[in-house]
């Protein structure tokens, strides 16, 4: 691949409608009953230049629960807001509010793309990203970074200086940090499940057998005053998106652990947050498990992004059509509602003018729906 192929953006499919296979099966479960059976076509939607428009209500965006209802608009389209062939793995949506532009990961190209809400335009923002994966903003709009191929977090500053904010821990190399939030006190919370140290395609491979690259996989917190790392837990296999609820009292992560460990279930964890500082109370959220075309079928969440209700709206893939996609479950762990897509879905961002608008990295592409909440958080 030569580099004029790889970041030329002109040579890829950039279309901002959204589209509709013609006799496309309608989704739809009982109300309250979170797992429920699905059945759906299997002709993949086309969301090409040429292809036909949608009949509203948006029939990918499935309501599981009555409780979902109220966040689906009738006459709001997903849309498929960039697509490149050359783009190998989107992930890591970020909203910057000041700027008005969402920036994402591919991760194996080293590269970080930026959308630019006033006209949809996509350029390659940073190269090389040091195989970035998460990305957020700062209380103050700086971007921070979550790097596979250096096993760093970073912040960008105002002068364009890189100032690193955590690269170890107790004396040892982290794994490769994936993804992370700050938390209104400046403190910034993120995982390190160690993917990007498993292999050179999204980092550099310790290559010493491990499935724990340098040390065993934790969530952390980054000290805003003293700039300490701090371990918060290691009682999950692999903590991979994290979110916080809108009170900030609740830590959500996904557990992808069932990549490399048997006994891993496909679950999204919850602690409390005990003084801004620590956790406690680690529990089961929400399963992946779903009821479909009559067999159950668990994916993994990956990006995980909270609503202003309280809801946790999580990235899903690795299962196929009628699953991919947005899983949206309530505060009480239920499925309430789905947003499907053709691709493995990596990672969410609310964002938009008024942060109604929920981004979606797609495997090589990057989607986009409104829906009639708001994200709980900056990024």
């Amino acid at each position: 691949m030569t580099q004029n192929s790889t970041f030329e953006v002109s040579e890829s499919v950039v279309d901002g409608s959204a589209t509709q296979v013609p006799r496309r099966s309608f989704l739809a479960a009982a109300a309250g009953v979170a797992g429920a059976l699905l059945s759906r076509s299997t002709e993949a939607r086309d969301y090409g230049p040429h292809a036909p428009p949608v009949r509203y209500p948006e029939p990918d965006v499935v309501v599981l629960d009555d409780r979902f209802k109220q966040y689906k608009l009738g006459n709001a389209p997903i849309q498929r807001l960039y697509h490149n062939k050359e783009m190998l793995w989107a992930e890591g949506p970020a909203w910057n509010g000041v700027g008005r532009y969402l920036v994402w990961s591919d991760i194996p190209n080293n590269i970080q793309y930026r959308w630019l809400e006033e006209d949809g335009h996509v350029s390659v923002m940073r190269h090389p990203s040091n195989n970035s994966n998460g990305n957020t903003f700062d209380w103050q709009g700086r971007q921070i970074s979550f790097e596979h191929g250096t096993r760093r977090v970073v912040r960008y500053e105002y002068d364009g200086s890189v100032t690193v904010l955590a690269e170890s821990f107790d004396g040892k190399s982290l794994n490769a940090p994936n993804d992370g939030a700050v938390h209104p006190n400046g403190d910034v919370f993120f995982t390190d499940p160690g993917y990007g140290g498993l292999m050179d395609y999204e980092g550099r491979n310790a290559r010493n057998g491990s499935k724990q690259p340098y040390q065993k996989e934790a969530v952390y917190r980054i000290d805003a005053k003293t700039g300490k790392v701090h371990k918060l837990t290691d009682e999950i296999f692999k903590p991979n998106g994290l979110c916080f609820s809108p009170d900030y009292k609740t830590l959500y992560v996904a557990d992808t652990g069932k990549s490399h460990y048997d006994e891993a279930k496909e679950v999204i964890k919850a602690w409390d947050i005990v003084d801004e500082k620590t956790l406690k109370n680690g529990r089961v959220f929400a399963s992946m498990a779903l009821e479909l075309n009559g067999e159950t079928v668990a994916g993994f969440a990956d990006g995980i992004r909270a609503d202003i209700d309280g809801n946790v709206w999580a990235s899903a893939g690795w299962v196929g059509d009628g699953y991919d996609g947005v899983h949206i479950f309530a505060p009480d762990g239920t499925r309430i509602g789905q947003i499907l897509l053709p691709e493995i879905c990596s990672n969410v961002c609310f964002g938009g003018t008024k942060r109604n608008r929920l981004f979606m990295t797609g495997s090589q592409s990057l989607y986009a729906v409104y829906v009639e909440t708001k994200g709980a958080h900056i990024t």
